[in-house]
């Protein structure tokens, strides 16, 4: 039991929650060893597998988990988004998301704050106890805050991030290295931060499971010569996790969580490349490398992973299709998407998902209206510069994001975690932490 703990006496419940970029669940089943820690979490309390969200990327991924909200009520759909009214995209950041997350809750009823590392977050919100933010803060000294925090983490050893470039050597032993040695700091920082225990509520957020991921995940299905570093490289996460668990008080709830599985990628795929050569988009000239460079007689576009638009009248600056075509259309690319194949023969698409299934709130303006969850070895990329083919087998990645196979594991007696997805995060981590919010404020519900 921590030292504030004892000193202020109080039956407030608090909770920690470690949260883990791409873990899938089924690792961890398959390699018990390596994950001790999650498996006595488990245990204790109950763990599995839970499904993402669609898109199953992170930068939608992290606001829904935050907030227990979909994309419609975060504005928040993937790493490129376009403004409304325009075609000009921006890259989402943390003043982007429109919905509380649930330190901004938690605040609010009178608790403190720390939050470490969680992507898109940036800047840092200085309503928070503590913040230093995550995945796509340009730099460390503008990225924490208050000042203690900032100068503590810029003399250590801790790094915003993976640096990928280094995965896409032939030789990755310095991508493993850096990996690890990122993981190790950002552990020795939340562990600083857990045994402060001035806090009600602690997030932190291990990205570099994901980089490690992308680039090693056909080492680690194939028996490839980084497999063993894959899994060495786990089971120090899984000794980290112990560590924080060990070192938290009594009246701490634990809870770790991922935001997508992930499975083999076979081939980059670029959509935009397919929407062109079957007709559905069309550009000014030959050098075109954005959204804005598209013609006028486009139909669709697409976004980074799998998200297709209709160039919409009405909706879109120079949109050609008519609001009383809108069903028909979508129709029409809907059954092209279901029908299109790869190289090996097999369908690109999993599944096609119609934008009012899954996307609903405030902000769903801009939201897509299909979404291409993909089948295993198709990683759907937008690209808008010209392609020499429509697929690529010989990108340097070889995992990608997965909507299943996503991992949670709560450490509470009464936790039970079935049939759940990345909604309901959110509405646990405020039950436990005794916090109310309306019945209808969150799309997903409590699992203690």
């Amino acid at each position: 039991m921590g030292l504030f703990d004892r000193l202020r006496g109080s039956d407030t419940p608090r909770v920690a929650f470690v949260g883990i970029d791409g873990l899938p669940y089924s690792l961890v089943t398959d390699a018990p060893e390596t994950f001790s820690t999650l498996s006595a979490i488990a245990d204790a309390g109950d763990g599995g597998e839970i499904d993402s969200i669609v898109p199953p990327e992170s930068s939608a991924c992290w606001p829904v988990l935050t907030s227990g909200v979909n994309p419609g009520e975060t504005g928040v759909y993937g790493f490129q988004d376009r403004e409304v009214d325009s075609y000009e995209t921006y890259v989402p950041m943390g003043g982007d998301v429109q919905a509380s997350r649930v330190w901004d809750r938690a605040t609010d009823a009178g608790l403190d704050a720390t939050v470490m590392n969680v992507p898109v977050t940036f800047p840092p919100q200085r309503t928070v106890q503590r913040m230093v933010s995550g995945y796509l803060s340009p730099e460390l000294d503008k990225a924490a805050h208050p000042e203690e925090l900032r100068s503590y983490l810029a003399e250590s050893d801790y790094r915003l991030s993976v640096n990928a470039k280094l995965g896409h050597k032939s030789d990755k032993s310095r991508f493993v290295e850096h990996a690890r040695d990122t993981l190790d700091a950002r552990a020795a920082a939340f562990s600083r931060y857990v045994e402060r225990d001035d806090w009600d509520l602690f997030v932190g957020v291990f990205t570099a499971p994901d980089r490690i991921n992308h680039f090693l995940w056909a080492d680690y299905e194939d028996g490839g010569g980084y497999r063993e570093d894959l899994l060495e490289f786990y089971g120090a996460l899984d000794d980290h996790i112990g560590r924080i668990r060990a070192a938290l008080p009594n009246d701490v709830t634990l809870v770790v969580g991922s935001t997508h599985g992930f499975t083999r990628l076979r081939y980059d795929v670029y959509c935009n490349e397919w929407l062109e050569r079957e007709g559905w988009l069309s550009y000014g000239d030959d050098d075109h490398d954005a959204l804005a460079d598209i013609d006028d007689d486009t139909r669709a576009y697409s976004l980074v992973p799998g998200r297709f638009y209709l160039n919409l009248e009405g909706r879109e600056p120079d949109g050609v299709v008519p609001q009383s075509e809108y069903e028909a259309v979508r129709a029409d690319l809907r059954d092209a998407l279901e029908a299109w194949e790869g190289p090996n023969g097999r369908p690109v698409a999993d599944r096609v998902v119609e934008r009012e299934a899954v996307f609903r709130g405030d902000h769903d303006a801009i939201a897509p209206d299909l979404v291409v969850l993909p089948n295993e070895g198709f990683d759907l990329k937008s690209g808008f510069r010209p392609h020499d083919a429509v697929f690529d087998p010989d990108g340097p990645r070889t995992g990608m994001h997965a909507f299943e196979d996503a991992a949670l594991f709560v450490d509470h007696p009464d936790a039970n975690v079935e049939d759940a997805d990345l909604l309901d995060v959110a509405p646990t981590l405020l039950t436990l932490l005794d916090v109310e919010y309306g019945r209808t404020d969150l799309d997903g519900a409590s699992l203690v």
